[in-house]
């Protein structure tokens, strides 16, 4: 069993929720991640749950869809081109009800996989474990811009530990991306949960410290926000300059949102049904 499943599937609920209360016509407005809206994003969250659950029972077809994607790329399409196209072009409450389908059937598949199983991705190969907090961290961090644009405050779960551990994880991986060897050991990162539980990594580290709020550290390894907009502590030069750079996903290198880009938008007033 795999017990992140539910993570993955609970914090897509909480997105769900959110999305089933706006208008058509909110779906088409732009947020702040690089002005993609509500629309693109669920598209591009089904296109990877589907993926996901391809590379864990289909490995073929995973690596069909990832061949599809790259050669797409390679001819001057872009990756929400082809997810516009994955998704035969659905908006709006119809996308929202085949996203959640999907991320059912998602949660479903690896809740009985093996957690150890080896999984292909975009990125390096993973375990069947860390492919599904992978898919909780990816909507979670999209669902940030979501839940901006609609100026509403989201309360976090201790289920974001999952998001937390991967951010702690990637540690190298932040300097690997950017082909750069870290700069020492990875610091000691000390936080305090939604529930008021502190959680604790590399406590003995000599690398510096990061302490403050779990959803704050986690919107910094996921770039929904800049370390600047946040109200993190971080002490020595190995933790401030990861924290600078600080980059959970896989892909290529991807530059953090300068201070103030990303934030709650007041004043939303939903469009006429």
């Amino acid at each position: 069993m795999i017990t992140e499943a539910e993570d993955f599937r609970a914090e897509s609920a909480s997105l769900y929720a959110l999305l089933s209360d706006i208008s058509e016509e909110d779906f088409a407005q732009p947020t702040l991640f690089k002005r993609w809206s509500s629309n693109q994003i669920l598209r591009h969250l089904h296109a990877w749950n589907w993926a996901a659950s391809a590379s864990l029972s289909e490995p073929e077809r995973f690596v069909q869809y990832l061949g599809d994607m790259q050669s797409h790329m390679q001819n001057g399409k872009t990756m929400s081109d082809m997810e516009l196209a994955f998704c035969d072009g659905m908006e709006g409450a119809a996308l929202l009800d085949l996203w959640q389908e999907t991320y059912h059937a998602c949660a479903d598949r690896f809740a009985g996989a093996d957690p150890k199983q080896r999984v292909k991705w975009a990125g390096p190969d993973m375990s069947a474990r860390s492919s599904i907090t992978a898919r909780q961290m990816e909507t979670w961090a999209h669902g940030q811009a979501i839940f901006d644009r609609f100026g509403a405050r989201r309360m976090d779960a201790d289920r974001i530990r999952n998001i937390a551990h991967l951010g702690v994880n990637t540690f190298g991986w932040t300097f690997a991306t950017r082909a750069q060897k870290p700069p020492g050991a990875p610091p000691a990162v000390h936080l305090t949960a939604p529930s008021g539980a502190i959680w604790e990594w590399h406590a003995d580290s000599a690398s510096g410290l990061i302490e403050g709020a779990a959803t704050e550290f986690c919107q910094v390894v996921t770039q929904t926000r800049n370390i600047l907009d946040t109200s993190l502590k971080v002490t020595g030069e190995v933790a401030t300059l990861w924290m600078a750079n600080a980059q959970c996903f896989a892909g290529g290198p991807e530059e953090p949102p300068a201070p103030g880009a990303r934030h709650l938008q007041m004043g939303y007033t939903s469009s006429p049904s």
